[in-house]
């Protein structure tokens, strides 16, 4: 009897372990057939849940025979409910296609290597600041993107001017003037349009941005030795945009902006135009503006034309207008007399033409030429001294790409022409030049397996007064798993020289005598990259990703602007190198509606002249970026910031000191309108609060170096309007 009682135990017991079954799913998105990471699916009426791995799949176990209903959820996807009978006939994975609950996020597609690929598929390291990133950006600084820019890891604006704002970018601690700006992939601030660019370029109409770091010449041409910035123009859509933005701060700033696009049959268009207003603003109480009066107009209107399917034709034209004065309170007011006399003007007129043509000959060969022309006109003047003249640059590129399965080529041929003329000034003292560089480049893409993609890539230029420079680069994208993927890559750049520099843009241009281009060579460089990408789903309410970038650039033959007994300065090559080596973190965590940002940059930067080694001034070596954001979406924004810059070597052999900047964004939204409002700098760190900014008189200052902000908490905020 005891025996036949186990024996019935065993065999219910074996009727229960059978009686277990396992669903295999696949999750993807309905309309990209991407799958879904994340995503879960749980026996309704249970707990009995799991979560979606990198590709998508499910495995649920432990599901009893009979008849189950599965429920399928994924944030920002309708539910889907699925009811099968255990067990199944067939145990192959059951793809399961979710629709999304609002309209459907565009791929990344990056355009700035030319090869129009998705950002999880291209060999080569960009960084895009695109969609709501971009919006948020937008809502703390309307009127322009210098603190787009520098709120992201490995990027660090250096403000130049104490009193008029004139701001650079520096890409992992190098000068602005490695750093490569482009529009749509035209140069169009290179030298001495350079000077006032982030100040003068408002974020409404940008698409993205595209951010490459490290030796970048193979790709444009000289001047990207430290990277390149690619603005990504928006482009006209059948669905008409009308959008307003309206920004008003507490020192007493306004920015108006608007933009408008569409595409018809054959036509489309897009236009943007802005207002900027400053009001000279002095939270210091020192007499000296932080923010200088200036007015500001600009006009982007963009025209395309679109014979058939295949052809794509456009014709632009960029307008900016401004005039900016800084200085003394008083004088900026209408009160100067013999003490309150120091001022800096600045009034520029930026005015630039882009041409394209695209033409698809084939689902696998495409035809592209485009050709810019900029004309920049600027005067600064300050007292005893005005530095004025006219940039006039070309550039116009047409190339052919061909691609198939596994390869892809890219070829063309580049002419870029820059010239610049001082204006009130003798022919011996001016420092005029006059570049033409012609160049040939060829890319290669391979994709060699699904796992690993090569890209490689040769430029040829012959510039008329430095010669010929071969630029070989070279990338590598290796995916080890859907977690886990490395690149790797490196290149040459250059840079032809000119006095438009930092350095020289902190005096005014005031006494600097023109380069010796008989005794002087152009910059060259070599750098390469090692950059490591995690991702992985934690629950199902949690994704963490994690990217680091290994960095090493030299920059060989730096021109370096250095002072004569006269009271003159002028360029000179010293013997040795500049380098920057260092890694660059980002990490991410979502849980539900909340978004944590975590940034740090080391920036190790030296300069190695006749055997002896100093630190670069103005870099800061330790970098924290902290960002948190809560969105609902379509309803609120809410976005709490800290940054901390450690301290950084001053020029004049003095150290700065460490501080922290800490910010607060929120945006109400109701459907096509939103009303917004920035906090910037809630603690009011300002360098006038621990450091001076001038050593001599009001009357007649010297200027230090400018390492922290200046104008200290601002608040602004305003209106959207989306039609």
């Amino acid at each position: 009897m005891k025996k036949l009682i186990m024996l019935c135990i065993a065999v219910i017991n074996l009727t229960a372990v059978f009686g277990q079954n396992t669903l295999h799913t696949v999750i993807k998105d309905s309309e990209t057939q991407e799958p879904l990471m994340g995503a879960t699916a749980f026996i309704e009426g249970t707990t009995n849940g799991v979560v979606s791995d990198m590709d998508g799949h499910i495995e649920l176990k432990n599901i009893p025979n009979g008849e189950h209903t599965i429920v399928y959820s994924y944030l920002g996807y309708e539910t889907l409910k699925e009811t099968y009978n255990f067990p199944l006939a067939s145990t192959d994975p059951i793809v399961i296609y979710l629709k999304s609950e609002g309209e459907h996020l565009d791929e990344v597609v990056i355009s700035s290597t030319r090869s129009t690929r998705t950002i999880e598929n291209i060999a080569t390291r960009v960084e895009t600041i695109a969609g709501e990133e971009l919006e948020e950006k937008g809502n703390m600084k309307p009127g322009d993107i210098r603190m787009l820019l520098n709120e992201s890891t490995g990027i660090q604006t250096q403000q130049t001017s104490a009193t008029s704002y004139n701001s650079s970018i520096r890409i992992q601690g190098l000068d602005g003037k490695y750093t490569q700006i482009l529009r749509d992939g035209f140069p169009l601030y290179s030298g001495f349009s350079g000077g006032l660019s982030l100040m003068q370029i408002a974020p409404l109409d940008l698409q993205q941005v595209e951010v490459v770091k490290g030796a970048s010449s193979t790709l444009y041409g000289g001047g990207a030795i430290s990277g390149l910035v690619n603005l990504i123009s928006k482009k006209p859509k059948e669905e008409r945009e009308i959008s307003f933005v309206a920004n008003g701060t507490s020192a007493l700033g306004l920015d108006l902006s608007g933009y408008y696009s569409q595409k018809f049959k054959k036509v489309g268009t897009t236009v943007f135009a802005s207002y900027n207003l400053g009001t000279p603003y002095d939270p210091a109480d020192i007499g000296l503006t932080a923010i200088p009066k200036f007015n500001r107009y600009t006009l982007n209107p963009k025209f395309y034309y679109y014979p058939n399917e295949k052809t794509t034709v456009y014709l632009g034209l960029n307008n900016t207008v401004e005039e900016r004065t800084g200085g003394d309170i008083e004088y900026i007011k209408g009160n100067g007399d013999d003490i309150h006399s120091y001022y800096e003007k600045n009034n520029t007129n930026r005015l630039s033409t882009q041409l394209g043509f695209d033409h698809i000959f084939s689902e696998n060969s495409k035809f592209s030429f485009k050709n810019s022309v900029s004309y920049y006109d600027r005067n600064i003047e300050i007292p005893d001294f005005e530095f004025s003249g006219v940039q006039l640059a070309s550039f116009s590129e047409a190339n052919y790409s061909h691609k198939d399965e596994k390869m892809e080529w890219i070829g063309g041929l580049n002419l870029w022409t820059d010239k610049f003329t001082q204006h009130n000034v003798a022919d011996i003292n001016a420092v005029d030049y006059n570049y033409i560089t012609v160049g040939g480049f060829v890319q290669n893409t391979w994709n060699i397996s699904d796992e690993f993609i090569l890209e490689s890539g040769l430029r040829g230029d012959y510039q008329n007064e430095y010669g010929f420079f071969a630029l070989p680069r070279i990338s590598a994208l290796y995916k080890l798993n859907d977690q886990f993927s490395m690149r790797i890559g490196g290149g040459l750049g250059y840079k032809s020289p000119t006095v438009f520099t930092e350095d020289a843009e902190k005096i005014q241009f005031k006494n600097v005598l023109p380069l010796d281009v008989s005794n002087s060579k152009a910059e060259e460089s070599i750098g390469g990259n090692l950059d490591l990408n995690y991702k992985t789903a934690i629950s199902d309410k949690s994704i963490f990703t994690i990217n680091t970038l290994f960095f090493y650039t030299q920059v060989k033959d730096p021109l370096v602007l250095v002072s004569n007994t006269d009271s003159t300065y002028e360029f000179l090559q010293p013997n040795g190198y500049i380098d920057t080596k260092g890694v660059e973190t980002n990490a991410k965590i979502t849980y539900g509606d909340l978004k944590l940002f975590v940034g740090y940059t080391y920036a190790d930067v030296n300069e190695h002249y006749n055997g002896t080694s100093t630190t670069y001034p103005l870099v800061a070596k330790h970098r924290l970026n902290n960002v948190l954001m809560y969105e609902i979406e379509g309803k609120l924004k809410m976005g709490l910031e800290a940054y901390y810059f450690s301290p950084q070597k001053l020029n004049d052999g003095a150290t700065g000191k460490q501080y922290w900047l800490m910010g607060f964004m929120a945006e109400k939204i109701w459907g096509n309108f939103s009303v917004f409002i920035n906090f910037e700098n809630l603690t009011d760190v300002r360098q006038t609060k621990f450091d001076s900014i001038y050593t001599g008189t009001i009357t007649n200052p010297t200027f230090k170096d400018i390492y922290a902000p200046v104008d200290g908490f601002v608040v602004n905020g305003g209106i959207k309007i989306k039609l």
